[in-house]
């Protein structure tokens, strides 16, 4: 067998992932950044056949000392599972010692989301507190909770994607499916009056413009609005500045779905506007709403063995 180092067998097989098995770039670029926590503990030029499970569990042990989340860990332990699987697949590596790389346990959180009340109240802030650009990011928070997309398909949404009332929107999701959501009326008003403005500050931005963007947020500057700059506006909005209860895009989601439960949406149902892949990842949420539902309960129920 001949020798191969580690590093082009990371090189090689991100540009697998990246062509062969289509994963999205944001995808490719993680697997990336977690391999980086190889430097400094085992050389690029090392040959991998001659990595050991005890150095493997020795760089899981200190992301661990260096307080990374458990997800975080995790994640670094499927790259490492997937490259090792590769290798012995192309005959780079005779045993796969990460298959013995075991996943550390999460806890079972229960999904952050909003109360009506609290989602009524960060809708208004730009209205209330117009830290950055009024109409857009009021936008943004209305189609997060009307929609339930997830912040990196909101912030890849094109105006072609869109039907022509902006009823609806096809967005592509999580392992290149494409799905349909959908935006009520609020959330309609709010992107035409962002979409005015959007003509008027960036003209040459629409279609046979000169500087023709085609996702429907911009940023400031009249480039693409990322997914960090949606994360960034929501923070700040929902930060000291603003409500003051810290809030990320993923709690518009969370929310949506509770919403969609607990009047009556059937759960296979609120899976496919999720694009929940599992039943499981939505059933989670429907914790939250037995809770709320007992708390109605226990509220409304005329007790029986009250006095007159």
């Amino acid at each position: 067998m001949e020798r191969s180092c580690l590093g082009d067998c990371i090189d090689e097989y991100l540009l697998y992932l990246a062509t062969v098995k289509g994963r999205s770039s944001h995808t490719v670029r993680a697997y990336s950044e977690d391999f980086m926590h190889f430097d400094g503990l085992l050389e690029r030029s090392i040959d991998i056949s001659s990595v050991t499970l005890v150095q493997l569990r020795s760089i899981v042990g200190e992301l661990s000392r260096k307080n990374y989340t458990v997800a975080s860990i995790n994640r670094f332990i499927a790259a490492v599972r997937g490259l090792f699987a590769y290798c012995k697949k192309n005959h780079y590596i005779e045993v796969d010692i990460a298959k013995e790389l075991k996943t550390l346990k999460r806890p079972k959180l229960l999904p952050r989301f909003m109360t009506q009340a609290e989602v009524d109240t960060l809708c208004s802030q730009p209205d209330r507190k117009p830290l950055l650009w009024l109409a857009r990011d009021r936008a943004i928070f209305e189609m997060l909770y009307s929609s339930g997309c997830r912040v990196s398909e909101l912030a890849s949404l094109r105006l072609s994607d869109f039907t022509e009332d902006f009823a609806s929107a096809v967005v592509l999701g999580k392992g290149s499916k494409e799905r349909y959501v959908f935006f009520e009326q609020d959330s309609r008003v709010a992107l035409e009056l962002y979409l005015k403005e959007r003509r008027e500050r960036f003209p040459s931005s629409f279609e046979g413009g000169n500087s023709f963007v085609p996702q429907l947020l911009l940023n400031q500057r009249g480039g693409a609005l990322s997914a960090a700059g949606i994360e960034l506006i929501v923070r700040e909005y929902s930060g000291v500045k603003g409500t003051n209860k810290p809030m990320t895009p993923h709690a518009f989601r969370h929310t949506f779905a509770t919403a969609m439960l607990l009047n009556g949406a059937d759960i296979r149902e609120v899976q496919s506007m999720l694009g929940h892949s599992s039943i499981s990842a939505t059933q989670r949420y429907t914790h939250i709403t037995a809770e709320r539902l007992r708390d109605v309960y226990d509220q409304a129920f005329p007790h029986s063995g009250k006095k007159d």
